[in-house]
């Protein structure tokens, strides 16, 4: 299906079929990543790995500056970011406790 730009919905509908698409392409990714989360806790050797200040910090900047580029709220960006990773830190550490490194 052809993707249509923003203001050239005429429908709440064709809005809402835009929206969708984009929705499937964001889990799609969120998996992609996720995948990499899941091998990251495997090369870790403790729960408290899990979290790294600097990297959580890196990531931030960087999303943040692509909103900015991009005109959209970067407090946005930042507040989804930070719910996901404090999200895959938490799965981290849980998968670091079950299966802790000899």
């Amino acid at each position: 299906m052809a993707t249509r730009a923003a203001q050239s919905c005429n429908s709440m509908d064709e809005v809402r079929v835009e929206i969708d698409r984009i929705d499937e392409q964001m889990v799609d990714l969120i998996c992609e990543r996720f995948a990499y989360v899941d091998r990251a806790w495997q090369l870790k050797n403790s729960p408290a790995d899990a979290t790294v200040p600097w990297r959580i910090q890196q990531v931030i900047d960087k999303v943040r500056a692509r909103a900015e580029k991009n005109a959209l709220p970067p407090e946005l960006v930042e507040a989804l970011w930070r719910q996901m990773i404090g999200w895959f830190i938490q799965y981290e550490e849980e998968n670091l406790r079950k299966e802790p490194k000899a």
